[in-house]
């Protein structure tokens, strides 16, 4: 069954500390979203956008280190009258408390979008410099949400020690079904912080997809409505409770629609999440 077309709903879950409501299928546009200026170069991101949007989605995550993403972001959305439907995030990335404040007043500007709904500190450059402006910024409502960002796994203890003294929005970190440090300590201690979650690298920067290539689906996927193996390794993640939203990254409307499927439908459970890992582990 397609769960899209039979016009199921996209599963949502709530922002812990405010209890908004925020589909679980995000969209990221690193490397994906650096496209020129004319219509031709974004003509598929636009519809990537569009799609994403009717779809159901919401949060669109960029930043400045991703080249002209931002700007593109905040032209499409534009465009495609999607500003008042779309949730912003963006991040800071640089080092000083003027360097971000300009930083960021660029972001807004680029992405069309005031208030942002989220500015994250990127790889947590800067951090406490940064979040004594975001928190200013929040208090003068600039922004709606304030969070860190890291996609590497040795950033963990970092991440945890921060979420553990510091009152944070949302944390965003690399999380899926081979890379799954994040579930040990991460995940419970945001949980109980309630402190919303985004996922980068659900697909290990592509790595998943070369190990299962010409393999097939196991039969019982169907049990939780996957479709795909891209839909396989996101439903892998969505299956944690602790997620708030995952944001695979993509310029093929193809790929965005099948990604988005795995918002539909049943999630699997936590016995079937461990059944999905050992499957995968035997494939390697």
């Amino acid at each position: 069954m397609d769960f899209i077309t039979a016009k199921a709903t996209l599963i949502k879950r709530a922002i812990p500390g405010t209890g908004e409501l925020l589909p679980v299928m995000g969209l990221g546009t690193w490397q994906t979203f650096d496209v020129g200026p004319s219509p031709v170069s974004r003509a598929d991101v636009k519809e990537v956008l569009r799609l994403f949007a009717e779809l159901g989605g919401k949060l669109i995550d960029s930043s400045p280190m991703y080249g002209r993403s931002e700007e593109v972001v905040g032209d499409l959305s534009v465009d495609l009258k999607l500003q008042k439907k779309l949730f912003m995030a963006t991040k800071v990335w640089t080092q000083g408390e003027q360097n971000g404040i300009k930083q960021m007043e660029t972001s807004m500007q680029e992405m069309q979008a005031r208030p942002l709904d989220l500015i994250q500190i990127h790889n947590l450059v800067d951090w406490r410099i940064h979040l004594k402006t975001l928190r200013r910024w929040k208090e003068e409502q600039r922004i709606r949400y304030l969070g860190i960002t890291h996609y590497l796994a040795s950033a963990f203890d970092d991440l945890e020690r921060i979420i553990k003294t510091e009152p944070v929005d949302f944390v965003q970190l690399n999380y899926n079904i081979v890379t799954r440090q994040a579930a040990n300590r991460l995940l419970p201690l945001a949980a109980e912080k309630k402190v919303a979650v985004i996922v980068n690298r659900p697909f290990e920067s592509g790595a998943l997809f070369s190990s299962v290539k010409g393999k097939p689906l196991p039969a019982w996927a169907s049990e939780f409505d996957c479709q795909s193996w891209g839909q396989f390794f996101l439903k892998y993640i969505l299956g944690h409770p602790a997620i708030t939203c995952v944001i695979p990254a993509t310029a093929k409307p193809k790929h965005l629609t099948d990604n988005m499927q795995a918002g539909y439908g049943r999630l699997p459970d936590e016995a079937t999440r461990k059944k999905m890992k050992e499957f995968i582990q035997k494939l390697s």
